[in-house]
């Protein structure tokens, strides 16, 4: 009977993480599709401000406090993670694909690596530097000659992907030490990148047609993707561990590049898809690296503990 629950339980776990890769990775296609009805900004305030409502609506519903934590570090979390990642992002989509504009943002973990050594010490393991080289060939061949059409889209999206390994950076090294709940933080630093978007808007041009397509587009971004995307993101954190969860998320760079083939008919050309075959290749090397220095540092940390007993 254990063994059965047990096997449901982690079923509905893989389910969640499915479902999750899905709901993000069909979300590049959704901006694309809002930005045919609505300028960059436009877009990157309302769905930032929709999300902040739902996430704290969320805290409310779940019995959590509404409590801030402290502004200055959440802050500076938000303005990275909310305010500027959005606008690069949507901005890249905008001006270019959003098959190849996922791709290039999912290079975050290799920007982490460099951050985290230079900000937080950590030491690069020889996977790690295989899987940056690897990583760094795949985008020199997506994104040469910089005088293309695309590289601006390009770049956008690699910049998206660097701002992303910051906010995660600064999350590490600032945030993470108050200790505070993981949906709560979510929330307000959402609420506070919504606030620096806000303040940016008489400097950006702001357009909206406020068609069907838009509407459901914005629905889907804010409620889909971001306070169902967060909650689905939490539960499989909490039942799979880091290192699961870390590996199933490689699928929403193909699942983006599947939709946009599908619903856009975005195609790539072969050098592309070579530069698309490396990234997703260094993704993979990067992600089964650290899922076994997780394992040696658990088996070092049982191997201490037994030696105590």
């Amino acid at each position: 009977m254990r063994g059965r629950t047990a096997s449901r339980s982690a079923a509905l776990s893989y389910a969640a993480l499915a479902a999750l890769a899905v709901l993000w990775g069909y979300s590049w296609v959704v901006v694309k599709v809002a930005t045919h009805d609505a300028s960059v900004f436009a877009i990157a305030l309302g769905r930032s401000a929709l999300a902040s409502v739902a996430l704290l609506a969320t805290l409310a519903l779940t019995g959590r406090s509404l409590r801030p934590p402290p502004f200055g570090p959440t802050f500076v979390y938000g303005l990275l993670q909310t305010a500027l990642l959005t606008l690069l992002q949507t901005a890249a989509v905008s001006l270019g694909g959003a098959g190849k504009s996922v791709v290039l943002t999912y290079t975050m973990p290799f920007w982490l690596l460099l951050l985290a050594r230079v900000f937080l010490g950590e030491r690069l393991r020889r996977a790690h530097l295989a899987a940056f080289a690897i990583a760094a060939v795949g985008l020199a061949v997506m994104v040469w000659p910089l005088a293309s059409p695309s590289a601006l889209p390009d770049l956008l999206a690699i910049a998206a992907g660097f701002v992303w390994a910051a906010s995660a950076v600064w999350a590490i090294a600032v945030v993470s030490r108050g200790g505070y709940d993981l949906l709560s933080l979510a929330a307000w630093q959402m609420f506070w990148g919504t606030v620096a978007l806000a303040a940016a808007g008489p400097f950006l041009p702001f357009h909206v047609s406020w068609t069907p397509a838009f509407v459901a587009s914005m629905a889907f971004l804010s409620l889909g993707t971001a306070a169902l995307g967060w909650a689905l993101w939490l539960f499989v954190l909490a039942r799979l561990g880091p290192a699961t969860a870390g590996l199933g998320t490689l699928a929403v760079p193909a699942l983006g590049l599947v939709f946009a083939a599908l619903q856009l008919r975005e195609t790539t050309t072969l050098r592309q898809r070579g530069g698309v075959a490396l990234i997703f290749g260094a993704l993979v090397v990067h992600a089964v690296a650290a899922r076994a220095a997780r394992g040696v540092a658990l088996r070092g940390r049982h191997d201490r503990g037994d030696e105590g007993a």
